[in-house]
């Protein structure tokens, strides 16, 4: 089958499609022939050697990847509930940018026929983040949150699963993204200097809760805006965590998680944007998107 691998830390100009033997499903396993999969930060992160997920360990070539959406084409003797011809989505750590992924069961969910492959592609990771973190951080009804990098992957998410909640959202984001947070329900604030003041001003009864998906800068700034500490979750400034006294967030996935952000979607209360697709030959261009930092919404690669 073709993958998208890379055989050596760098830049994205490391990845490259190549040839390996086609997985197998066993006895409690289904094979997925991929049509799309998602790109995360996580994946340069991995790709540029300055992070291997714990309890992995990167083996060259390395696959790249975590999350998919495909048909079912092979089904193991104890898998119950799915059957070849299936569409589902998924998740499986460092394996999905390929034409076929094999996972077990508990793994994945049937895609709704509304759903499209890309959109499918990109909601478990990303999605399943922000849904832990909030659950975390107690987000609920009548609660003000602040979420940094709001037009972000997991800021996405997480704004519109909160409003989902009963909550009401402010997100930092550059002014080039404010008008997509507007479209989403989102009060939009700006980064940089006087941030506090600005969160201040829109939000005169207080914020109860922050996520911060931006890093140091916005977490340091959570550390004025919210009172209980305990309230205030980061999913990226783990360095931080012990010295400011805030929750460390990490994605814990479930299939209960991922039907439940699946039925959001369908009830209209979750809208997935694909800022660009890519074919799987262009993985290079993929992840330099991912890289650039800009634009909202997700970056997908495309696998026929």
């Amino acid at each position: 089958m073709k993958v998208a691998a890379f055989s050596n830390y760098g830049p994205a100009e490391v990845l490259h499609v190549m040839e390996v033997d086609d997985p197998q499903a066993t006895n409690d396993k289904v094979r997925v022939r991929v049509k799309s999969a998602g790109i995360q930060p996580f994946d340069c992160a991995v790709r540029k050697g300055d992070w291997t997920p714990p309890g992995l360990t990167v083996k060259f070539p390395q696959v790249l990847g975590n999350e998919f959406s495909g048909v079912i084409d092979q089904v193991g003797k104890e898998v119950l509930g799915f059957e070849v011809g299936d569409e589902v989505l998924g998740w499986e750590l460092m394996a999905c940018y390929a034409e076929y992924v094999v996972v077990k069961a508990d793994q994945i969910v049937k895609k709704p026929q509304q759903m499209t492959w890309e959109e499918a592609g990109v909601i478990t990771a990303s999605g399943q983040t922000a849904h832990t973190a909030l659950q975390e951080l107690g987000v609920g009804k009548g609660d003000t949150i602040l979420i940094h990098a709001a037009a972000g992957g997991v800021g996405t998410f997480a704004a519109q699963i909160a409003q989902a909640w009963g909550a009401t959202v402010i997100g930092t984001a550059s002014e080039y993204n404010h008008d997509y947070l507007r479209s989403l329900g989102v009060v939009p604030v700006t980064y940089g200097d006087g941030l506090v003041n600005r969160v201040r001003s829109l939000a005169l009864d207080g914020i109860d809760v922050a996520l911060d998906a931006a890093g140091s800068e916005a977490l340091i700034a959570s550390i004025d805006i919210v009172e209980n500490k305990d309230r205030i979750g980061t999913i990226v400034a783990f360095d931080l965590v012990e010295e400011l006294g805030v929750r460390p967030i990490r994605s814990r996935r479930s299939t209960e998680r991922l039907s439940e952000l699946v039925n959001l979607y369908m009830k209209g209360k979750l809208t997935i944007h694909i800022r660009k697709s890519f074919p799987i030959d262009k993985v290079v261009e993929a992840h330099r998107e991912v890289e650039t930092g800009h634009g909202y919404g997700k970056v997908v690669l495309t696998i026929d």
